[in-house]
């Protein structure tokens, strides 16, 4: 049977662009500013500075998407700016007008009373607000200190939040205000894109704006190569830290009895000064939901092991009125720097549930380690930002990993489950559903040294009938889906296909999917679809893993070296830009 497509691929409204939109109120005084300094000018004076002002702007701008909502939102600069500055006063447009969009979904929640579908949506879309300002913030931040890898990771996951609210919108477009609010998130999210396709050349090019483009992508034949090439045993999870906490099912025995409860004692933006903040999870069932909030950073959890520690829930959006994707989630977390290892975070929704998140995370330069993950539809939602799984399992069956983050995946276990309604009959599954939105943003998966397979009850049926049960690599949840296999085993499950299209041929053109020198009956690659790829032999590791290794090896190693020192022990010293 074909795979129920619960995620429609989304289509803007026609862009409006009225200078208002784009321009914040801010801008108005600098502008009037402007034109009277300018008009104390000389004629000739006057025309050149223009015309110089101009093709600064004009050469930025190319580099974009949308280059005339570029120049028109940055016509107030003044004369002979450097990229630097373009870039900070793109960023600062796209920070105003979020603030804009914010006060507007306030008052679009305050007309909402009684309705539960805008009410969900306003809340969800307010919540994703603040980390979009919070990532902004840092996007210029790490600009100003050159970091500029850094600053494509905060601009990539902020536009992304902006975007989930709109699309988010469309379920609730049912009155004007509705409409006027996408309208004008419409045009915040060209604001950013525009800041952050420049970010992006900036970095590839540096002050030479002659030779910024617009962005390219491995379906152009363009691969970004970063530093040695050479990635390692990656990060992981310091030895022999010291639990701060502990959590336990025993009563009395002077433990925290829920996660939530020790995660909450955990000190608010704990920094490369203070160390981490590590929960032992005692062996036992922990059936809870659990958040870590933006402000509790550098948390730690600490399992006895897979299957002995375990942390379970069963909220879904098939079968909860209100409940969305994001909010189901059995663990979710934000705050950045994030550890876990040695335990099990599932989700036990049953049949007609559709999506259950087991674990979700939005944490920069998170790492999971020995962890296992189970659901069916939406197991594991790497929702943004940079992200690394060493040695876990994923247990799931329609889309199980999923988000638009920066995610790799090392010597992991991905295994499809039977779907828990008539799993007889047969079944599409899509392992993966990548979900990046612009040709920038510097996310994607790669999974190195995995093993595709399936649990012990899905083979049985399988071999059974295996024409009815097809299982595929991925498909493309966003248009310029991105996902690469390598040097993993692929087991007999995965069709001769290999990649599954969503609808149509939505993002066919513009995603890339690759695979290179992956071994076992799935990956025989003569009977692929045509529109992925096996990465070409003259295409280095580092160039084939570019878009993660330049975000992992420059930020996760060096930084985690730098910053914390041996087996994690901070360094105050530290002059680096650390958690």
């Amino acid at each position: 049977m074909t795979t129920t497509r619960l995620r429609k691929p989304i289509k803007h409204f026609p862009i409006i662009r009225s200078t208002l939109l784009i321009l914040s109120m801010a801008s108005i005084p600098f502008i009037l500013f402007l034109f009277l300094s300018l008009s104390h000018s000389t004629h000739s004076h006057s025309h050149f500075h223009s015309h110089s002002h101009y093709i600064h702007i004009q050469q930025a701008c190319k580099a974009t998407r949308f280059p005339h909502q570029c120049q028109t939102s940055l016509s107030s600069l003044f004369n002979n700016p450097n990229p630097i500055h373009i870039i900070q006063s793109a960023i600062t447009l796209s920070s105003q007008n979020l603030f804009t969009a914010q006060s507007m979904l306030k008052t679009f929640l305050d007309a909402s009373t009684g309705n539960r579908s805008r009410t969900t949506v306003a809340k969800s879309c307010l919540q994703v607000f603040q980390y979009s300002h919070h990532r902004i913030s840092l996007t210029s931040h790490a600009l100003s200190r050159g970091r500029t890898k850094d600053a494509r990771a905060f601009m990539s996951a902020a536009l992304a939040y902006q975007y989930n609210c709109w699309s988010g919108l469309k379920y609730a477009n049912d009155t004007s205000l509705v409409f006027k609010t996408m309208s004008f998130l419409e045009s915040l999210t060209i604001l950013s894109s525009n800041a952050l396709a420049m970010i992006l050349n900036y970095d590839l090019f540096g002050n030479d704006t002659a030779s910024w483009r617009p962005p390219r992508t491995e379906r152009d034949g363009f691969w970004e190569g970063y530093g040695s090439g050479t990635f390692g045993s990656g990060p992981s999870v310091p030895a022999n830290l010291t639990p701060n906490v502990t959590v336990c099912k025993e009563a009395g025995s002077g433990c925290y009895e829920t996660v939530q409860e020790a995660v909450d004692a955990a000190p608010d933006d704990v920094d490369v000064g203070g160390g981490k903040f590590v929960i032992h999870i005692k062996e036992g069932v922990y059936e809870e939901r659990v958040r870590v909030p933006l402000r509790k950073r550098n948390v730690v959890f600490l399992g006895d092991g897979i299957r002995k520690t375990i942390i379970t829930g069963s909220a879904n959006v098939g079968l909860q009125e209100g409940m969305t994707t994001y909010n189901s989630a059995t663990v979710g977390v934000v705050g950045d720097g994030f550890m876990a290892k040695d335990l099990t975070i599932q989700n036990t929704a049953g049949a007609n549930a559709h999506q259950a998140v087991a674990f979700r995370s939005d944490s920069d330069l998170s790492v999971i380690e020995k962890c296992e993950f189970i659901g069916n539809q939406d197991t594991l939602y790497a929702h943004s930002l940079r992200q690394f799984y060493k040695s876990c399992r994923i247990i799931g069956n329609v889309d199980f990993i999923f988000g638009n983050s920066a995610s790799f995946f090392q010597d992991c276990e991905i295994l499809v489950q039977p779907r828990q309604a008539r799993p007889k009959k047969g079944e599409n599954n899509a392992i993966t559903a990548h979900g990046r939105t612009d040709p920038a943003q510097s996310t994607g998966f790669v999974f190195h040294n995995c093993l595709v397979n399936g649990t012990d009850k899905y083979m049985e049926l399988y071999y059974s009938k295996p024409k009815v049960h097809k299982n595929y690599l991925g498909r493309p949840w966003k248009e310029y889906s991105r996902t690469i296999f390598i040097h993993s085993f692929l087991e007999a499950l995965i069709t001769p296909q290999g990649w599954m299209p969503w609808s149509g041929d939505f993002g066919l053109n513009t995603l890339y999917y690759g695979e290179f020198k992956n071994t076992g009956p799935g990956s025989n690659l003569t009977k692929r679809v045509s529109w992925s790829s096996q990465v070409p032999c003259r295409v280095s590791f580092k160039e084939m893993t570019g878009f993660i290794i330049s975000v992992i090896s420059s930020s996760w190693d060096v930084r985690f070296q730098k910053c914390h020192g041996e087996n994690g022990i901070p360094n105050p010293a530290s002059d680096q830009f650390c958690w």
